[in-house]
């Protein structure tokens, strides 16, 4: 499944400032200790996902752990939000109540 986080901020070939959405808590989520040197989002995404493109989702779901992925400390305890169908779909209805804000 190709998910283009960027389509509902593309206007006139420019993206504008996505927002920080939430993800909330699921029972159904997975969680596991940081490897610094081992663990990459890219392979954690392929790993749950069975695509590599989803690390931004990730961070997302891990707001305490900074924006990017040399930022997460060694040890850090990380939340991969499941299933990813349902968190996506999730995702879109907060984005599209949003723009209907802003």
């Amino acid at each position: 499944m190709i998910y283009d986080r960027y389509k509902k901020f593309r206007k006139s070939g420019n993206i504008s400032e996505v927002p920080f959405v939430k993800i909330p808590v699921r029972s159904s989520d997975a969680y596991i200790l940081y490897k610094r040197g081992e663990t990459r989002l890219d392979l954690l995404s392929y790993q749950y996902y069975s695509d590599p493109n989803y690390g931004w989702l990730i961070l997302q779901a891990n707001p305490t752990i900074g924006n990017m992925e040399f930022e997460i400390q060694d040890g850090e305890r990380i939340r991969i939000p499941l299933p990813l169908d349902q968190v996506l779909i999730q995702y879109d209805t907060d984005i599209d109540k949003y723009n209907k804000y802003y």
